[in-house]
């Protein structure tokens, strides 16, 4: 695909592994209302849609799911995640060494997340450096989420490149239908949170199983 000049990408399940610190902070926050710790490897179908939905969601595990109590579970859930912005994550293995080959291609790189813009661009500066990519959203109050397509669309206008020329990498049926929303070429990675037959019901146009392959399909 000689044409990529940019490649898009979700942040949570794509480039950082934080299942782990996702559900200790959602474990943390059931428990101060005594309810009892969720299995982590069940928050990867729980998250992709942003923290409210995530709460919602775990809340629902208990029939719990009412304004009062959403309300309280995420008072508590965004108070110990403030203390500690980077608990248990890092960047997926290949990830940093990826990054580094496309901007040695001259090819964009940037960021588009469903969690709160000021985490991202924290999570981000801190794990892979200050200004290392050529654009960083996540969500502001008000601003319409994945899988609109605002962001990303917004993203290429700030890039200089037409949506044709965009890969959207993500982990979840949501970056695929945000890829597709915003006629991007979508990339369903293997390496986080959903499976192979999500990503392929979604519509991705590729399957990544591992993170050399996104150079394959943006080599000249």
């Amino acid at each position: 695909m000689s044409n990529i000049k940019a490649c898009i990408f979700d942040l949570d399940g794509t480039l950082t592994d934080t299942i782990r610190a996702i559900a200790h902070f959602g474990n943390l926050a059931l428990g101060a209302f005594g309810m009892p710790p969720i299995p982590t490897e069940d928050y990867k179908i729980y998250v992709g849609d942003g923290r409210d939905k995530l709460i919602h969601r775990i809340l629902n595990v208990y029939d719990n799911d009412n304004e009062e109590m959403f309300e309280k579970v995420r008072k508590v859930y965004d108070e110990n995640y403030e203390k500690d912005y980077l608990y248990d994550t890092d960047a997926y293995d290949g990830i940093k060494e990826l990054l580094s080959e496309l901007k040695n291609k001259n090819i964009k790189i940037a960021v588009c997340s469903n969690k709160p813009d000021n985490v991202v661009h924290f999570v981000t500066d801190t794990i892979f450096g200050e200004n290392y990519f050529d654009a960083v959203s996540g969500v502001i109050d008000g601003m319409p989420t994945k899988p609109n397509p605002y962001t990303p669309l917004k993203i290429a206008e700030k890039l200089g490149v037409r949506t044709d020329e965009c890969l959207f990498l993500g982990d979840t049926n949501v970056d695929i239908f945000t890829a597709k929303n915003a006629k991007m070429t979508s990339v369903g990675v293997l390496w986080g949170f959903r499976t192979r037959d999500e990503l392929v019901q979604a519509g991705a146009d590729y399957i990544a199983e591992k993170p050399q392959v996104i150079l394959q399909l943006t080599a000249d």
